[in-house]
């Protein structure tokens, strides 16, 4: 699907938008309510990555194919190695099989798991025996992504003997790990979290427990975008979100203060605001807890025309797509000029955009949905729009309520 996307209407916006259950914390809740039945679960997300995981869990033999769901591999791999008598081929797709794997798996051969790769070395596919596992001791890189770490908490609980994590150097993305263990909190798991180290205790079974899913902070990054290309005066009320997030994109609310954005709360809505015009030339972010923001936040840049330098996003290059590699080729399409290494983007400010420029997705859908936005500052194409189903499936529905011009091509 190809999208035309142009803004013809005023620039003030005063809309309400609903947006499902946050992908994180469903795909946590939904490992943990598998694990242990008597858990239920409100508010899930509507996304594909959400449904491939409900369809995962229910599987015990045969090929698991999760396409393009990352948080999925990671989560069902350690799932599925702790199910003694389930034994799955793991797989998914073409880009999903140069996706890293190694790291969760050799924890897990640690902790006494069998996983052997069906192709190529430390990649997925993977075909997993599940076992009981006794060991109750491993270690991980404290930089890699928090997925690997989250997968192992998860199902900490489950083992034996629990589990006591060392991270080794420096931990990034803190505020996914602590999502983590507050679901474990939550249902009654005793969690200590101290330094560099995790004990998590064993539980064999949780009372009849309630997990709520807060609506998806990544989502909301869009609509923050969008207030923020927009004039003064715009509102967008978004539902349901905690003051008290456990996402670590909820920072939003603070970084879009410098765009003249403005965050209200109440009850389980925020209402986001263009308060002022930014006056700033330039911005510099360490987006280590938050790396999903990047794309979004490069973009806003680029509307605004601010330069700006976020770091922290060393994960980006294993994600769906390399995507310090694909947002320098797609801003550069729009004229910007843009310089990115291993873990960071510079974007230099840029007075005048191209206008129709057709913007590539790579499979990945925060590529669509970050450009989306733009449109309030001139027309563009968004080729493969339908990737945003992995993880907002009403999204162009979405931003059709709020007045874009959106033409299937």
């Amino acid at each position: 699907m190809k999208l035309q996307l142009s803004y013809l209407q005023e620039k003030v916006i005063n809309k309400t938008i609903k947006i499902t259950g946050s992908k994180s914390e469903t795909n946590r809740s939904l490992l943990l309510q598998a694990l242990f039945p008597n858990i239920t679960i409100e508010n899930l997300s509507n996304s594909d990555d959400g449904e491939v995981m409900q369809k995962g869990l229910k599987k015990s033999t045969g090929e698991v194919d999760i396409h393009h769901a990352g948080t999925a591999m990671r989560f069902l791999t350690a799932y599925f190695a702790s199910q003694e008598g389930k034994e799955v081929v793991l797989t998914g797709s073409k880009r999903m099989q140069e996706r890293p794997i190694k790291v969760l798996v050799e924890a897990l051969t640690d902790l006494g798991a069998e996983i052997a790769y069906v192709k190529e070395q430390g990649y997925p596919p993977i075909k997993i025996t599940g076992k009981k596992l006794n060991r109750s001791k491993v270690s991980l890189p404290a930089n890699i992504s928090s997925q690997y770490i989250s997968a192992l908490l998860l199902i900490a609980p489950s083992l034996e003997n629990g589990l006591e994590l060392e991270l080794v150097g420096k931990i990034t993305s803190v505020p996914y790990i602590k999502m983590t263990l507050a679901l474990l909190d939550q249902i009654g798991v005793n969690t200590q979290f101290e330094g560099n180290s995790i004990k998590i205790k064993p539980k064999n079974e949780v009372k009849d427990t309630t997990l709520v899913v807060e609506s998806d902070w990544s989502s909301a990054s869009y609509f923050y975008s969008i207030v923020a290309l927009s004039d003064v005066g715009t509102k967008i009320q978004l539902s349901s979100y905690k003051k008290n997030s456990l996402q670590g994109d909820s920072v939003l609310s603070e970084i879009y203060k410098d765009f003249g954005v403005e965050t209200s709360f109440s009850e389980n809505q925020i209402t986001i605001t263009k308060a002022a015009n930014s006056k700033l030339a330039t911005v510099t972010y360490d987006l280590s807890n938050a790396p999903d923001t990047a794309q979004t936040i490069s973009v806003t840049c680029l509307g605004l025309n601010i330069g700006c330098h976020l770091s922290g996003l060393h994960t980006l290059p294993i994600k769906e797509t390399d995507r310090l590699a694909a947002m320098k080729t797609e801003l550069e399409k729009l004229g910007a000029q843009v310089d990115i290494d291993a873990e960071s983007l510079t974007l230099h400010a840029l007075e005048q955009m191209k206008s129709g420029v057709s913007i590539d997705t790579y499979n990945d859908h925060r590529m669509a949905m970050a450009f989306g936005p733009l449109a309030l500052k001139t027309k563009l194409i968004i080729n493969d729009a339908g990737v945003v189903s992995k993880s907002y499936p009403d999204f162009w529905k979405d931003l059709g309520t709020l007045g874009f011009d959106i033409i299937e091509m």
